[in-house]
């Protein structure tokens, strides 16, 4: 067995296995980090080093997670971080046996995401102030967010090299720097091409956010915090009670295309879905509309009686 490194070094290496081996996007990287702090603050108020966590510190260590009210959904997603934690460990030899091949993912309910109407999400946009050089940027950002699907993330690091406007499409980098083409309406196009030609022009970029699309005021990229900001402002204006974020408008965008009658496979390509059955929980229908829906389309209801 290898001595384990101090763990400064230990955190670096494991990093570089997430981003190279895994290919894992910086965001999904810092969040397992986040997690993987969790459970090593854990191991220090019970005096373990990190070879000698059991499988009984684990369950131990989940069921304090769940007496502090955390989600079950969060504590599936730092059960998967830990696990790949100590994958990473057995891997490169530091430990012998992995504590969490036993170790069972708390059972998620299945949890239906708030959506937005049409109506809403017009409601919104017209809250935009249009005679502020930031309103003209949050409505192309909206516009684009909506319009596309996109995951925040997806936005904040959207490139003007991903920008194929003319052509009707932009290329997204999704979760892991897997790439997909998804298309842009004529309105966000016409939008975001106005915006690069004033209001962005008018910023001058730092240089690391050179070639990123949307800036703040001082020429850097925007944070997912400020995003959701901009979308919760705009919704408390247009008077909605629902509590969003800018993932609500992705849902939306795909529950309405469903709505509208695409294709669940082409919705899962646009949402950049490894499974379709993620697409399936990202995308629900009301009872009406479904009743609508088997009224309208079923074989046995358009046979006339």
């Amino acid at each position: 067995m290898r001595p384990l490194p101090e763990l400064s070094k230990l955190r670096e290496y494991y990093a570089s296995f997430l981003r190279l081996q895994k290919g894992l996007s910086r965001h999904t990287v810092e969040a397992y980090g986040f997690d993987l702090d969790k459970l090593l603050d854990y191991a220090e108020t019970e005096g373990v080093g990190i070879a000698e966590i059991t499988y009984d510190h684990l369950q131990s260590f989940l069921a304090d997670l769940h007496d502090l009210g955390i989600s079950t959904t969060s504590q599936a997603r730092i059960v998967s971080g830990i696990k790949s934690f100590f994958h990473f460990l057995k891997l490169e030899t530091f430990i012998e046996e992995d504590p969490t091949f036993l170790l069972q993912t708390p059972r998620k309910g299945r949890r239906l995401p708030e959506v937005l109407s049409v109506e809403e999400i017009d409601a919104m946009i017209d809250c935009v102030n249009l005679e502020d050089p930031l309103g003209r940027r949050n409505r192309a950002m909206i516009e684009t967010l909506y319009g596309c699907g996109l995951r925040v993330s997806e936005l904040v690091d959207m490139q003007l090299s991903q920008l194929f406007l003319d052509e009707g499409y932009i290329l997204v980098r999704g979760k892991g720097d897997k790439e997909r083409i998804v298309p842009v309406s004529p309105l966000a196009a016409r939008l975001v091409t106005e915006y690069i030609a004033t209001d962005r022009g008018d910023v001058a970029p730092a240089p690391p956010d050179r070639n990123t699309l949307f800036l703040n005021r001082r020429g850097r990229r925007l944070t997912r915090q400020m995003v959701f900001i901009i979308i919760r402002d705009l919704a408390a204006l247009a008077g909605i009670r629902k509590r969003i974020s800018p993932h609500t408008l992705r849902h939306s965008f795909a529950t309405h295309l469903l709505e509208g009658g695409a294709n669940l496979r082409a919705i899962q390509q646009m949402l950049g879905h490894e499974s379709i059955a993620t697409t399936e929980i990202y995308l629900h229908l009301d009872s009406s509309t479904l009743r609508e829906q088997i009224l309208t389309h079923h074989p046995r209801n358009l046979r006339p009686r």
